[in-house]
């Protein structure tokens, strides 16, 4: 079978996936260890018995539901690749737009603390260190096995820029930040039996599992948030799509002096709360 042939199998076998042509490559360029560019060059190059065995088995994997960046274990996040595996989520786009709000935000500061609280595979804090050269920037996760990801991932992509704790929310950061960000847990139970089978059986239930309404470590870290934060200090959540008017009475039910403000996706669903 050649390159071309087997993209081809992959896209054909892929038919039920929203990206059939894109996982079929992307799973080919993970296993040849080369580029498209290569593949449009050599579309005529036969694989070896031993790559097609490989490459038939990555392509029954997804077939099965497993997402493509568990398979190759790593996933995009703004222009640098993130470590992956199923001890943390696999970063989504939306997330990204949290990032440039509290990085637009921390710009304003000379020297800002920021806190990444449910870092996961540390994507949050890892953007924010390389945008941010003149922050100083810690992250906490409750997950020890996440964390060790996190910590492979600053070691390739931010090397001495990020310092990471174990612990519930805000409790082991002792320095009130300017900036705390956080992308928790928020699906709620009647959420969570309509969630796609590719998330429910693979990425981890802790860093989504969110309670009965999904606000349960929102509740949490707005509660700790009114103890650790200095003065004039803001907040970026990532929140579902459904929860931006519960979550801005919580808001302001914990700061009634402050600005609050919720911003949509690229769907124009609720996505992102502002506290500042």
């Amino acid at each position: 079978m050649t390159i071309d042939e087997a993209l081809a199998y992959g896209r054909a076998q892929l038919a039920h996936s929203p990206t059939p042509r894109l996982d079929a490559r992307i799973l080919l360029e993970h296993l040849l260890q080369r580029p498209y560019s290569y593949f449009l060059a050599y579309g005529d190059k036969k694989l070896t018995a031993g790559q097609l065995a490989d490459y038939q088995h990555l392509i029954a994997r997804a077939r099965q539901g497993e997402p493509i960046p568990y398979i190759t274990g790593q996933a995009p996040f703004f222009d640098f690749m993130v470590r992956v595996n199923t001890a943390v989520l696999i970063p989504r786009p939306e997330t990204e737009e949290l990032v440039t709000q509290a990085s637009q935000y921390a710009q304003t500061l000379p020297a800002p603390h920021i806190v990444d609280v449910g870092t996961g595979s540390g994507c949050i804090a890892i953007a924010l260190a390389r945008q941010l050269p003149q922050a100083r920037i810690e992250a906490v996760d409750i997950s020890g096995d996440a964390l060790a990801v996190a910590r492979a991932n600053r070691r390739k992509l931010a090397p001495e820029r990020i310092r990471f704790y174990q612990g519930d929310l805000l409790q082991p950061i002792s320095a009130p930040p300017d900036i705390v960000v956080a992308n928790l847990p928020y699906i709620s139970e009647s959420e969570w039996t309509l969630l796609d089978d590719g998330v429910k059986l693979h990425e981890p239930s802790l860093a989504l599992k969110g309670g009965a309404d999904g606000l349960d470590l929102v509740k949490q870290l707005l509660q700790q948030a009114m103890n650790k934060l200095r003065p004039h200090s803001a907040v970026f959540l990532e929140i579902g799509w459904q929860q931006g008017e519960a979550i801005t009475q919580l808001a302001r039910a914990r700061f009634p002096t402050a600005a609050i403000q919720l911003l949509p996706d690229l769907a124009g669903r609720d996505r992102i709360l502002i506290i500042t």
